[in-house]
Parts: structure tokens; C-alpha cells; sequence
């Protein structure tokens, strides 16, 4: 018995107006377990059709006539997967007009099967069940149509759920590139911030060191006649300008907040220009040296952030020294690089310290913003994030090489430039002799590092009445005070190179010349005023004026022939 995939419907329709074929007929389907509805004429037929069936069983006669348009529409009506299938009984007749009318019937009623009447009932069962199986597998086309409709509904319902998700997905990334941009750029700002903390000091005694020789020369303008001198003077206060450019374009570098802006830049000379910035930002007994190779290639990088780096590492350095040492700053050429995902020629510029060094759990977080194994307060752990960001940036990379006792060296690899570096903005310092004029005065030992305030202070002294004598340094001025020449008062900066500051080079006058009057001069006066009261040593603080100067001085020698 054929398996019915439609419940309820009738399943075969039966159509012979004529005589006992209807009924006989269904009665040879009820006895082949065929389930059949009896239709009273064409309409019936369309009617039984659209609420359902599976086979028409149709005689021929009742296929003639205007009747017949009905069920061509009906047919012609039916979805893609439908061709229902039409058993048409047919009489003996052979004539021309009735076996053309009958391929008229095939071609439109297309799924047609023709039986000549009389049928055995075997024949017409057989013929029926054919068609209710051909019916049935029409139907599962229907119903794998319908759940591909379905799946596809169900998939393009997917995909869009997808896409939204994807979407989400990326509108979140991007909010979390741009939110990692603005904390890079905020932790570079940072960054910044601190160097320029690290150098207030420094860039406050260069300032006030340069406004002493603008201020202190045009005080002693209007008092010279001499055009040499004034000449000199003149140029002094040129020079110190020229400085203080230099200076403020440094710090505008730092301070900056845009994009990193990658040029030609010549290693020698950049850092080269750095050299007074970084003797400022480390302590006296820190000493940088500089080892650049002949022939140095220019590298193509951000010329304010290379500035950066190297303030980053020189103070890293000078941390790492408690006991004092040499920081070397070396660059040499590398030509044809291949290694490490770097490929061409790329410029390695070193920094080597002499100091403690770094155990293996250190150097694996280096790198990492924020970590630090500095004191509280002592440093946010940004510095040498900074270093790599500015690498990887540049199209290098970074790597360090150290170990506990044994110093470190950190090296980074910049790309060559195929530019030209544009010309340095420097302002050249030539080196200045000794004032020494004679005077009535006495003898001062002038002990200043900077060679445009040591003019400028000597000139002061000699237009005071003094002979001068300068040393460059607090070693060079005890050498000075060792070789009994006549010295009435020491005149000296607070802040000097060499491993021993203005007030530790006042006790070692005192220790081995009592008598001797001492009197110390600062363009940073913070700790060194303190520490100079506390000593009881005069502190004259720069910039100061002619008069103020020959007040301290005569105060000094004053005190000094009391005693």
C-alpha cells in the first residue's frame, strides 16, 4: 500500500460522465488499497485538485469541450515541483481527429499516461500506483525544497548575525586601537614630562648662566670704552642668545605632542649638540664619552625622540652608577643586515654603562611600560618603553646585553637615510683665555666651567680691579691653590664636572687654606643654597650685576682681613 504523504486528502480523482466508468473504476482502486474521489465534471475535478490529490484519473470523452481550459490553466498554475500526473483512458478509435485531439491532451496536460479502454483492473491499479509513486517523490522534492528555503533562510539570517557580530567586533577593535594610540601618545607625553623633570635642574643653570652673560654684558656695555670689548662682549651675549635657542628647541622636542616625524639626521652631530644637556642631567662624577665611527652613515628616525632615547638611557646609566663611571655613547655602521627581521643597512648606536648591571627576570621586563625597580617617586618605569617604541617605530629594533656587576649596553639598530641630514642650527662656543689685567684689588681664582660666564665674570673682576685667573674645573683650582701662587679669593660655580661640586671644593679650600675667603656662585640654587648655609659659605646667586658682584667680593675679603 503506498505511503501517504499527504493525511486526509483525497488521493486519486476519478472522471467518467459516461455510463458505470467512474464508479467501476474506483472500485478497482478501493480494491488495490487506493483511496478515490468520483468527480461529476471538470470543475468538480480543479476544484478536488486544489484541495489535494495525487493522481487524476480522467476519461477521454469528458476532455472535450470549452470545460477543458479549466483544468490547462490549472496545470499550467502548478509550482516548479509539481507535474501531477493524468491517467487518460481512451477508447478503440483510431481516427486522424481523434488521435490528434489525444497529442493536443499530452501537450497539455504534459505528466499523461494514455490507457485504451477496456483496461484489465490489474493494468489500471498498476498504472495508478505507478503514478501515485511518481506523485510521492514530487513531494519530497517539495519538502527538500522547503528545507532548503529553510536552511537558507536560516543560513543568510546566520551570516547576518555574523556580519553584526564581525561588525561589532571590528567598531570594538578600532575603539581599542585608537584607545591604545592615545595611551601610547599619553605615555610618550609622560615620558616626556619626565626627562624634561630630569633636566629642570640642569636646564635652569644654563638659563640663568646665559641670561648672567646678557645681563652682566649689557651692565658692562655702557661702562667700556674700548671697542675690543666691547666687541667681545657683545659677541659673549650673541653666543649666549644662540644658546638659549638651542636650548628651547630641545625642549620644545620634548615637550611636543604630534606624530613622529622621521628625517635625515646626522648621529655625530645631534648628540654631538646634546653633549651640554647631558653633562646638566648627570651628576659630576658621571663622565659621557662619545666614539663615533669615521664615515658614519645618517639615520632616518624622529630627531626630538632620538634626543629622548639617549636622555632616557644616559640617566638610566647614571642610575645605575651610584659610585660614579663613564657612560660611552658609540655608533658605527652596519652594512647589509640580515637578522632578526631586519634586512639592509641600519647604523647601531650603543649606550654602555659601567655600572651594576641586570639579572636575566630584569632585562625579560625591561621593556614593559611602567615597570620599574627604582625607589617610589624615583622614576614611572617609562623610559625604556619609550626606547622600544621609538625602535620599532623607526623601522629598527632594540636589544640589550648585561649582566649583574658587569655593566650593560644597550644597542639599538636605525635605519640608514638615502637623504642628506639639513645643516645644524648649533651655536659654535670658542674656548677664551684668561683674563688677566692688572688690578689693586687683589687675586680672585675664577673656578667656572662654562667659557662664555668665565668671560664674561672675568671681565666683571678685572673691571672690579682684580686679577683674574680661571680654572675649569674644582681639580684644575686646587691644582692652582698647590703652587703658592697669590690668591685673595676663590670665586666659584656650584655645579661643575669633574667628580667634586662647588661646596665639597670650598671645605677642601678651607681644610687647606683657612684664611682663604671662599665665595660660591649657582644658576640652580635649590639643594646647593642649603647645603652652602649650612657650611657657612657666601652663595651669590646668578644672574647677578655688577654691583652685587662687587659687594660679595668686597664682604668676602672684608671678613677674611678681620680674622
Amino acid at each position: 500500500m503506498p505511503r501517504r504523504l499527504e493525511p486526509g486528502a483525497p488521493r486519486i480523482l476519478v472522471l467518467a460522465p459516461t455510463g458505470r466508468d467512474g464508479p467501476a473504476a474506483a472500485e478497482v482502486l478501493r480494491r488495490g488499497g487506493l483511496e478515490s474521489q468520483v468527480c461529476a465534471d471538470l470543475a468538480g475535478m480543479v476544484a478536488a485538485l486544489d484541495a489535494g490529490a495525487e493522481v487524476g484519473c480522467i476519461a477521454e470523452e469528458a476532455l472535450y469541450g470549452p470545460s477543458l481550459r479549466l483544468l490547462v490553466d490549472w496545470v499550467e498554475r502548478q509550482p516548479p515541483w509539481s507535474d501531477m500526473p493524468f491517467v487518460i483512458l481512451t477508447s478503440h478509435r483510431e481516427q486522424p481527429a481523434v488521435l490528434a485531439n489525444r497529442s493536443r491532451l499530452v501537450d497539455m496536460l504534459r505528466n499523461v499516461s494514455l490507457l485504451e479502454r477496456p483496461v484489465q483492473a490489474i493494468t489500471l491499479s498498476s498504472t495508478i500506483q505507478a503514478a501515485v509513486r511518481a506523485r510521492h517523490r514530487q513531494y519530497e522534492v517539495r519538502a527538500y525544497l522547503a528545507e532548503r528555503e529553510q536552511a537558507t533562510l536560516g543560513l543568510e539570517a546566520l551570516v547576518a548575525d555574523r556580519t553584526q557580530a564581525l561588525e561589532t567586533a571590528n567598531a570594538a577593535l578600532r575603539a581599542q586601537i585608537a584607545e591604545r594610540e592615545r595611551v601610547e601618545e599619553s605615555l610618550r607625553h609622560a615620558q616626556r614630562i619626565e626627562a624634561i623633570g630630569q633636566l629642570t635642574g640642569g636646564v635652569a643653570h644654563d638659563f640663568n648662566n646665559l641670561l648672567m652673560v646678557i645681563s652682566g654684558g649689557l651692565d658692562m656695555l655702557g661702562r667700556q670704552k674700548d671697542p675690543g670689548r666691547q666687541r667681545r662682549l657683545m659677541e659673549g651675549m650673541r653666543q649666549a642668545a644662540g644658546r638659549g635657542a638651542t636650548l628651547t628647541r630641545q625642549l620644545l622636542a620634548f615637550s611636543r605632542r604630534q606624530a613622529l616625524r622621521a628625517e635625515a639626521v646626522d648621529l655625530r652631530r645631534q648628540i654631538g649638540g646634546m653633549r651640554d644637556m647631558l653633562d646638566r642631567s648627570l651628576s659630576g662624577d658621571v663622565h659621557v664619552a662619545l666614539d663615533f665611527a669615521a664615515g658614519l652613515w645618517s639615520v632616518q628616525v624622529d630627531a626630538g625622540e632620538l634626543e629622548l632615547v639617549i636622555l632616557n638611557l644616559a640617566v638610566n646609566a647614571r642610575d645605575a652608577m651610584p659610585e660614579g663611571g663613564t657612560i660611552t655613547i658609540a655608533a658605527s655602521n652596519r652594512p647589509g643586515l640580515d637578522e632578526g627581521g631586519l634586512s639592509g643597512d641600519f647604523v647601531r648606536l650603543a649606550v654602555v654603562d659601567t655600572g651594576s648591571g641586570m639579572p636575566p627576570e630584569v632585562v625579560a621586563r625591561v621593556f614593559e611600560p611602567f615597570f620599574t625597580t627604582k625607589d617610589i617617586g624615583k622614576g614611572s618605569g617609562l623610559g625604556l618603553a619609550q626606547v622600544y617604541g621609538f625602535a620599532r617605530q623607526s623601522g629598527g629594533t632594540v636589544r640589550i646585553d648585561t649582566a649583574v656587576g658587569q655593566g650593560t649596553t644597550v644597542e639599538l639598530l636605525l635605519p640608514r637615510s638615502d637623504q642628506v641630514p639639513a645643516a645644524a642650527n648649533h651655536t659654535a662656543v670658542p674656548a677664551i683665555g684668561d683674563p688677566v689685567m692688572p688690578g689693586t684689588q687683589g687675586h680672585v681664582l675664577l673656578v667656572e666651567d662654562d667659557d662664555e660666564v668665565a668671560a664674561l665674570v672675568g671681565q666683571m673682576l678685572v673691571e672690579l680691579g682684580f686679577v683674574a685667573t680661571r680654572a675649569a674645573s674644582a681639580a684644575a683650582a686646587l691644582g692652582a691653590l698647590a703652587d703658592e701662587r697669590r690668591i685673595d679669593l676663590v670665586f666659584s660655580d656650584v655645579m661643575m664636572p669633574g667628580g667634586m661640586n662647588g661646596v665639597e671644593l670650598a671645605r677642601e679650600v678651607r681644610r687647606r687654606r683657612p684664611e682663604l675667603p671662599v665665595v660660591l656662585t649657582t644658576a640652580y640654587a635649590g639643594a646647593a643654597k642649603r647645603e652652602a648655609e649650612a657650611a657657612g659659605i657666601v652663595l651669590l646667586a646668578k644672574p647677578y650685576r655688577l654691583e652685587e658682584l662687587a659687594a660679595v667680593t668686597r664682604d668676602a675679603l672684608a671678613g677674611a682681613g678681620g680674622r
